[in-house]
């Protein structure tokens, strides 16, 4: 699917719940200094994240609508003009480190329920527990209950929260299955308590990012806001 959100005659964008997407999308990156291009559009092809022509025209692929502030800094520095080539590569890791396809399959392809591989039964339920008893211990039992996934996409992210892009309501909390086999049950207790912080921060109406209040908060529950992968 391709979507022209914004171009030179700013013609409006296409409706629906694509269109929601879009520009949502462009409204967050346009917030966080995207400069200023012609045409932007989005997509869904898999194979290619994004793709841009300084001043003129960047495509960017439809599921980033629902990433967290942090990999749409990622964008753009990325595509700003002048920004050194180090830095640029290390937008480009961030970025692509991103599920943009889960968030927005590709046309004719069904958002389908993550696979489970073996094993996950018994560590979901792990992951249920833990979160019962933090939410009691840590925020009194004000949280809702949320499912809980694991993910073989998460790479150099250790997990996410993910939103409705409209409302802001929790929808997940995914923790990366690499996390786990690296790190352990003791690793992945502060993630998951890490990104319970994130749902108190979504379910109280808050900003959900990694500011002041977050660190404050992450403290007082006895966590560190490490949000990405170690490396060796």
């Amino acid at each position: 699917m391709q979507l022209t959100l914004w171009d030179a005659e700013a013609r409006p964008a296409q409706s629906g719940r694509a269109g929601d997407a879009a520009r949502c999308l462009i409204a967050r990156l346009s917030a966080l200094g995207l400069p200023r291009f012609d045409t932007i559009e989005t997509h869904r092809n898999r194979m290619v994240m994004l793709s841009w022509v300084p001043g003129r025209r960047l495509r960017v692929h439809e599921g980033y609508a629902e990433a967290p502030d942090e990999v749409l800094r990622a964008i753009v520095r990325f595509v700003k003009p002048g920004t050194r080539r180090a830095i640029r590569l290390e937008a480009r890791r961030i970025f692509l480190g991103y599920p943009a396809e889960d968030h927005a399959p590709a046309a004719g392809q069904p958002r389908r329920p993550p696979r489970l591989a073996p094993g996950d039964e018994t560590a979901l339920a792990e992951l249920e527990r833990l979160h019962g008893e933090f939410n009691r211990v840590h925020f009194d039992g004000r949280l809702g209950r949320i499912p809980i996934r694991l993910s073989t996409r998460m790479r150099t992210r250790l997990g996410e929260l993910r939103m409705e892009h409209r409302s802001g309501r929790p929808i997940h909390i995914g923790i990366s299955r690499r996390h786990l086999r690296r790190d352990g049950w003791k690793g992945v207790r502060e993630t998951l308590l890490h990104e319970m912080v994130h749902q108190w921060q979504a379910e109280t109406g808050r900003p959900v990012d990694h500011g002041t209040e977050f660190r404050r908060k992450a403290r007082d529950v006895g966590v560190t806001p490490r949000a990405v992968m170690k490396t060796d």
